[in-house]
C-alpha cells in the first residue's frame, strides 16, 4: 500500500506540483487548501505524514501543528516562505519533525519526507517500556520506576536517561548526548550533562556514589550498563 501524505497548502499550483512529484515516487498525496479542511481530513482518515504550510488563510500552521500534536504523533514537515530562525524554532518546539523553507527543490522535499517517515517507523517499533532488572523506563508515560516505585526526573533528565538506555553498553560522549536530546540552549552546555547525570543517578542508583547503572568512562563520556534481573 502506498504511504498516504496530507498536504495542507493554499498555493494550488505548488500543491499540484508536489502531488504529482510525490505520486511518481510512490506516495498517495491529498491536498487541502485550508487549515479547517486539513484538520477535518486528519480526523476522518489515517495519514502517514503531513506537509504543513505556515501561511494559511484561516489559521496559521503553528496552531494547526499544536492541535495535531494534541491527539496524534503523525510526522509533520512544515513548509514556509518565512525562513527566520525563530519561526523554525517555534515550529519544532510545537512538535514539527522537520522544517523546509520555500522555495525548495522537490528532491530535497522527498528526501526529508522519507527521513521523517523512517524516524516515525523506528519510533513506532520501539518497545514502550525499557526494562533493566529492577529499573523500568516507560516512554509513553514518561515515567521511571525502581521495583515499581516512581522516581522523579525532569523532562530533560528523562530524555537523557532514555538516550543512554537505548544505547545500553555503548559509550556516549557528552556531545552525542546533547545531540540525542536536543535540549534548550541553557540545558545543552557540555558540563551541564554531568550535573544532570548526577541527578539521574540520585534518582535511580542504590548508591549514587558507587553507580552501577550509569558508569563514567573517563575522557570519553557515559555508558548505561546492562544489568541482570535482580540488580
Amino acid at each position: 500500500m502506498p504511504e498516504r501524505i496530507l498536504m495542507i497548502e493554499d498555493d494550488l499550483r505548488l500543491g499540484a506540483m508536489v502531488r504529482d512529484y510525490l505520486g511518481e515516487a510512490g506516495f498517495r498525496v491529498s491536498v487541502r487548501e485550508t487549515a479547517g479542511e486539513g484538520l477535518a481530513a486528519l480526523a476522518r482518515e489515517p495519514f502517514d505524514a503531513v506537509l504543513l504550510d505556515v501561511m494559511l488563510p484561516d489559521l496559521d500552521g503553528f496552531e494547526v501543528c499544536r492541535r495535531v500534536r494534541a491527539s496524534s504523533n503523525v510526522p509533520i514537515l512544515m513548509l514556509t516562505a518565512r525562513g527566520a530562525p525563530t519561526d523554525r524554532i517555534v515550529g519544532l518546539e510545537l512538535g514539527a519533525d522537520d522544517y523546509l523553507p520555500k522555495p525548495f527543490e522537490p528532491r530535497e522535499l522527498l528526501a526529508r519526507l522519507r527521513a521523517i517517515l523512517r524516524r516515525g517507523r523506528g519510533a513506532a517499533s520501539r518497545a514502550a517500556v525499557l526494562r533493566f532488572g529492577r529499573l523500568e523506563i516507560d516512554r509513553d508515560a514518561r515515567a521511571v520506576r525502581i521495583d515499581g516505585e516512581a522516581r522523579a526526573l525532569t523532562s530533560y533528565q528523562f530524555d537523557l536517561l532514555v538516550a543512554l538506555a537505548e544505547h545500553a553498553g555503548r559509550v556516549l560522549s557528552r556531545e552525542a548526548l546533547m545531540d540525542a536530546v536536543k535540549g534548550e540552549p541553557l540545558e545543552a552546555f557540555d558540563r551541564s550533562i554531568d550535573v544532570h547525570v548526577s541527578r539521574i543517578r540520585a534518582a535511580i542508583e542504590d548508591d549514587p556514589r558507587k553507580p552501577r547503572r550509569i558508569i563514567t568512562v573517563r575522557g570519553a563520556g557515559y555508558v548505561f550498563a546492562k544489568l541482570q534481573d535482580g540488580d
